[in-house]
């Protein structure tokens, strides 16, 4: 049994090789600047955008657990012009990743950032729902993804917050096309289409029915040409208990 499991790891670690972290907007548009009030640009101490994510309380913010590796040091929330200095810049006080988190490719993608203070909630900014219990969303459903950056493989990141809708993926296609698949994920967009996230905005939501459904996670190496492998989530739904306890642990 053990031979089997050591069999079963190498496969899974050679997949892994193949995996690209998520990412920024291909064939989106740019976001009006009344939506999406939730998105937080997850930054490093030099002020780069590194990963996003969203709000879902005064303080905490969302993201995935791979973006750590980005040593991320505060969210910039407000805008979605990351060149506008009309925005609420806040440190990151704490970073909590899901306990069972070894590697994206693994699962269990997804990071709670507790905030230094409270965000000041108003008309440019405002917090994401997120789902009450476990969902089950049907193929074909249309959803949103957006995020700030490459809007394709090779190209150059953008200022402007960008968004585009992707189409849910049965579980079943997902798992035959992705050998190893995680457990608890959602695939959406990337597969059979032209949309879909690409390198370099991991953490933000996949929303869908205004709920904050997924979390970006990953996508296939480094290649954004469309339609090689869907893209990857972290379904919240299958977190929420988890959320629900670190929340309280800093009530």
């Amino acid at each position: 049994m053990l031979g089997l499991q050591k069999i079963l790891l190498l496969h899974v670690l050679a997949c892994l090789g193949r995996l690209a972290h998520g990412s920024d907007i291909i064939h989106g548009e740019k976001a009006p600047e009344n939506s999406m009030l939730y998105m937080a640009s997850v930054q490093d101490n030099k002020g780069h955008h590194v990963c996003g994510g969203f709000l879902i309380t005064e303080d905490f913010v969302v993201s995935a657990a791979h973006c750590d590796k980005e040593r991320p040091t505060h969210v910039v929330l407000g805008n979605h012009n990351l060149k506008n200095s009309n925005h609420q810049k806040i440190k990151i006080e704490n970073k909590i990743i899901h306990e069972n988190y070894q590697h994206v490719g693994l699962g269990n993608d997804i990071m709670l950032l507790k905030l230094s203070e409270k965000v000041k909630l108003g008309h440019r900014v405002k917090t994401s729902q997120i789902p009450h219990a476990e969902i089950n969303l049907k193929e074909n459903e249309v959803c949103q993804v957006a995020g700030w950056g490459k809007t394709k493989a090779d190209g150059e990141s953008v200022d402007e917050l960008m968004v585009t809708s992707v189409s849910v993926i049965d579980k079943q296609v997902c798992k035959e096309l992705w050998h190893g698949l995680p457990a608890n994920v959602i695939c959406a967009g990337g597969y059979k289409t032209t949309k879909g996230f690409c390198q370099g905005d991991s953490g933000g939501p996949l929303v869908c029915h205004g709920f904050a459904v997924g979390v970006v996670s990953f996508n296939y190496y480094n290649n954004c040409t469309y339609p090689d492998k869907p893209n990857v989530y972290t379904d919240i739904s299958k977190y929420r208990k988890w959320i629900d306890e670190v929340l309280k642990t800093f009530f």
